[in-house]
């Protein structure tokens, strides 16, 4: 208007200038304003008017608008280095505008001067009108004036006032609470800033419910549709702060959110959107964090992962493996986190539904309290039917994520890994709602199968490759070193049922009922994820191992308590400085013989016992290692442990058959000594991991004519163990190898040892339909690992003497001789000799390898069992015998068994009736000698027949020999 106003007067003062400068000769002359800007721009309508409609819809604003500054601004946003040639042509443009503009407005001038001086001229006529009507009001209001003071106005005019002072006081009321209602979209914003929910919505429905009261007034309408907007905007943000708690639960932050979907009334639509926003929170949490790794791992590429879909994602293009177990980590905290929020949320209200309940039970008939429990039972009912849904959307990422790599790459640690950080989602999937998570452990029990396979099938090649190479060298250990002291059982270590089945299996009273019942104790059950990490920390942080490492190798071979002990030993077997003449052995004057030193066996006795570790080679290390990986495995999968243990009892299976076949089969199996060395449980054991475990040799090269389950049951299958060719069996100076036998034996016992430790463990985690196929293998093949020693070191004790010499001896030897000998035969000391011989290296190889007792017991064991059985086969061989002859026979070998016992320490003698009771059977009658041949079966057939021969037969006739020779013929077709 004031535009309109200052343009018209504009127009006023040119009319007027026109006037004065009109030619008297031109009156029709039009009028043209003329400015600077004009004259410097060509007369063209159309650049005019495309100047007009260039002009910024910004200056047609009112007048507080500055263009001047806008002009600036546009400057001021523009690019930083400002060019001049712009800024002219800027210039030109605004002032072409303006000079079209000052054309255009002094054209619309003169166009309607004539309208405007003929609507003036109107003007002061209807002025010149008004003022005579206004004389005309004058002179009626004054004879009003006279009349109304003709009338009593005093009472009149005082109930006119008070009616006017009521209506002014009502109005004030209403006015004041209009003017309070003006003023609350302030104090909302206000509230809502604040975070006062309730509050921002007690004051909206109060201004509401105000309104309504006052709509007869105009302004109330619009003040209404504003509380409404205003109230709709108030529930947006309230669902903007319910989604907030789904990250990061708040309990005085959720409370206001419920109480003001409470006074809204829409409890039930909150807990619908709440699950609505949990599920998006879940997506987009996930999808986030992928979506970061794949962009670092990206670089600066040109895709566009915003678009893709989080499947796609996921592939092992997009995520690398140095990537991917830090990616898993942060995808597993943000679940939990989510998770987490949701427990908190039921947690809070089973607090405030406990509460409530107590009020509702004192006004049980309230309509608002029936209708409250309602509404509690529904949102209990909704979040106990949400868990399983929260959960199954956690399993779903998780699962594709997993699914979306091929984990066959990765190392042994870093695949471990993966399945404890799984294995942990799983355990927490468990608390959170009892679930058993069967599509992420479907998914992750294919991986591990498939991994695991491949991984076992390596470790077997290289456990064949170590067992080939090996050279069977003692590895000095820790006296008390046991698979806990390994780094790959650290797992076990910080665990409550080792220290118990550790303090069970050294209890000398232990036994496998007593472990049992220590195994299936109840201790004190561990706090939940929820209780230990919800309120601070979280379950897959990376935490630094309390163990810095393993310490289980020995200083040199020796323990620190052990290292005085030692040395004294070393100092009492020093005896470089006694003359050699006291060294040597002296010989009887009267005998002949060569009798034996008593103190031998106690120097022997305190080098056997200079080191009291386990004895092991760095192979049965490896193995151990290997065991530990397997359990840890089988702790963080145990749907795949069975898998693990045949793999662990295959990892065994191998070990001990590499150790028979290195050690135990250089000795001719038709011997003697076959008959006594191997058990009907270790035949069995070796004949079965034969059959399954070991790849024939001649079935190493491929053919390819080969079905396909044979091909697949070749890989299943190891080769054929050969021993390494640095170990020497064959040098009697060793002993043939018994260093090397007892290392490779006692190794695979203290194997033995660790595994059945390990038992209770083992059967804890596999299904219990398959724990008979354990406690089959416990007794069948780690029960015999014992027992291999026998096979191992009967070829020590069988190579060391030459029993055969000593038969050749006996047979030179005349049995029928007439008078009664008080000197035994020289064959005796010759083979007390072999003995000493044997002792005297079997004390060498004890200072270089600790030799267990039982080491000990079973080698003299095999030794005098051989030497029982060759007196017995040297009397058998005797072609004629006198009574004289065997009392000489006695004499021999009661002279051996009184030096024997100053040989070794090993009580009783083995073996002793075997001879004994053979030589007593010559005294027999026919009669007697039938009865004794059926009773006695362990006796060959030629030592039986040398017996009726040359025995029983000298004082029986030829019937009766011919009875007994059947008797013997008779057995022998039994046995076979």
């Amino acid at each position: 208007m004031k535009k309109l106003k200052s343009l018209v007067a504009l127009k006023d003062k040119l009319q007027q200038v026109g006037d004065e400068d009109r030619s008297p000769t031109s009156p029709d002359r039009p009028l043209y304003i003329y400015k600077e800007e004009e004259r410097e721009f060509p007369n063209d309508p159309l650049a005019d008017q495309e100047a007009i409609d260039s002009i910024e819809e910004v200056y047609y604003k009112d007048d507080s608008w500055d263009p001047s500054k806008h002009e600036l601004q546009k400057l001021h946003d523009g690019p930083e280095k400002l060019s001049l040639e712009d800024i002219d042509k800027d210039r030109n443009r605004l002032r072409r505008q303006l000079a079209a503009v000052s054309k255009k407005v002094s054209e619309l001038v003169l166009e309607n001067h004539p309208a405007y001086a003929q609507e003036l001229q109107r003007v002061m006529d209807l002025e010149t009108a008004l003022q005579g009507a206004n004389v005309i009001c004058i002179n009626g209001r004054r004879h009003l004036e006279i009349a109304k003071q003709g009338f009593t106005t005093a009472s009149l005019g005082l109930l006119a006032n008070q009616r006017k002072r009521s209506q002014l006081l009502g109005l004030m009321n209403s006015l004041r609470t209009i003017k309070t209602l003006q003023r609350t979209d302030v104090r909302l914003r206000e509230m809502l800033e604040e975070e006062d929910y309730p509050g921002a919505i007690q004051l909206c429905l109060e201004c509401q419910k105000a309104a309504s009261i006052f709509r007869h007034y105009s302004c109330i309408s619009d003040l209404s549709s504003k509380l409404q907007d205003t109230l709709e905007m108030i529930e947006e943000q309230l669902d903007v702060a319910l989604s907030k708690t789904c990250n990061s639960f708040d309990a005085a932050h959720y409370e206001k959110v419920q109480t003001a979907y409470r006074l809204l009334g829409k409890t039930q639509t909150a807990m619908d959107q709440l699950h609505m926003h949990y599920a998006s929170a879940i997506h987009n949490t996930a999808f986030q964090i992928v979506l970061g790794y794949v962009e670092l791992c990206s670089g600066t590429g040109d895709t566009n992962f915003q678009k893709m879909q989080y499947k796609d994602l996921c592939t092992d293009k997009h995520i690398i493996t140095e990537s991917y177990i830090p990616c898993l980590m942060d995808l597993c905290k943000a679940l939990w986190g989510v998770m987490n929020s949701y427990h908190k949320t039921m947690q809070w209200h089973e607090l405030h539904d406990s509460t409530n309940q107590e009020t509702a039970e004192a006004d049980a008939t309230s309509s608002i309290n029936i209708e409250a429990t309602f509404n509690q039972r529904y949102v209990k009912q909704k979040l106990e039917h949400g868990l399983a849904r929260i959960w199954q959307d956690v399993q779903q990422k998780v699962k594709l994520y997993l699914l979306g790599t091929d984990l066959s790459v990765f190392k042994f640690d870093d695949f471990l890994h993966v399945l404890d950080l799984v294995n942990k989602l799983m355990l927490i999937g468990e608390e959170f709602c009892n679930s058993k998570s069967e599509g992420l452990q479907d998914s992750i029990r294919k991986q591990s199968i498939n991994y695991f396979k491949n991984y076992h099938r390596s470790r077997m090649d290289e456990l064949r490759m170590f067992l080939e190479n090996e050279a069977w060298e003692l590895c000095p250990v820790k006296s008390n070193f046991t698979i806990l002291n390994l780094q790959e059982f650290k797992f076990l270590r910080r665990s409550g049922l080792v220290k118990k089945l550790s303090s069970a299996m050294s209890s000398p009273q232990s036994s496998p009922a007593k472990l049992a019942e220590t195994r299936d104790r109840p201790g004190d059950a561990p706090q939940g994820f929820f209780v230990r990490y919800g309120d601070h920390g979280n379950p897959f942080d990376v935490h630094q191992d309390e163990d810095d490492g393993e310490d289980v190798m020995a200083t040199n071979g020796y323990d620190e308590d052990e290292k005085e002990e030692n040395t004294y030993a070393d100092d009492d077997s020093d005896d470089s400085d006694v003359p050699e003449e006291l060294k040597q052995d002296f010989v009887d004057e009267k005998t002949g013989e060569t009798p034996v030193r008593r103190d031998s066996r106690k120097k022997y006795d305190k080098s056997r016992k200079f080191n009291n570790a386990p004895i092991l080679t760095n192979t049965t290390l490896n193995v151990l290692r290997l065991f530990g990986k397997y359990m840890q495995m089988m702790n963080v999968l145990k749907p795949i442990a069975f898998d693990v243990v045949i793999c662990m009892s295959q990892l065994f299976d191998y070990y001990l058959f590499s150790v028979y076949s290195f050690f135990a089969t250089d000795l001719d199996l038709q011997s003697a000594a076959a008959d006594w060395g191997l058990s009907n449980k270790l035949k069995t054991t070796l004949k079965r991991i034969n059959d399954n475990l070991i790849l024939p040799e001649d079935s190493m090269m491929p053919n390819l004519q080969q079905p396909v389950q044979q091909v697949e049951d070749r890989k299943d299958k190891v080769p054929f163990p050969h021993v390494s060719p640095v170990v020497d069996l064959t040098g009697t100076q060793n002993l043939y190898g018994l260093a090397e036998r007892v290392v490779a034996t006692e190794s695979l016992v203290f194997l033995a040892d660790q595994f059945e430790f390990l038992q209770p463990q083992l059967e804890s985690v596999i299904p219990p339909a398959k724990k008979a196929f354990l406690q089959q293998f416990y007794s069948q093949t780690i029960s015999t690992a014992s027992e291999l020693r026998r096979p191992v070191y009967r070829v020590v004790a069988a190579k060391s003497v030459v029993y055969d010499h000593i038969l050749q001896l006996m047979a030179n030897v005349k049995w029928d001789i007439k008078d009664i000998m008080s000197q035994h035969s020289s064959y005796v000391d010759v083979l007390l000799r072999e003995l000493q011989v044997f002792s005297n290296k079997l004390d060498q190889v004890g200072r270089h390898v600790p030799i267990p007792q039982p080491v000990y017991n079973v080698l003299w064991e095999h030794c005098i069992r051989l030497a029982n059985r060759t007196f017995v086969e040297g009397f058998a061989s005797a072609k004629k015998c006198s009574n004289e002859g065997r009392a000489l026979m006695q004499l021999d070998f009661q002279q051996f068994l009184m030096k024997l016992e100053k040989l070794t320490d090993l009580r009783p003698i083995p073996d002793r009736e075997f001879v004994e009771v053979y030589v007593k059977a010559y005294y027999l009658t026919d009669a007697d000698m039938e009865r004794w041949i059926r009773d006695h079966r362990e006796y060959s057939t030629k030592q039986l027949t040398g017996l009726v021969m040359c025995g029983v037969g000298s004082h029986i006739n030829k019937k009766a020999r011919q009875r007994l020779l059947a008797t013997i013929e008779d057995m022998e077709k039994l046995k076979r």
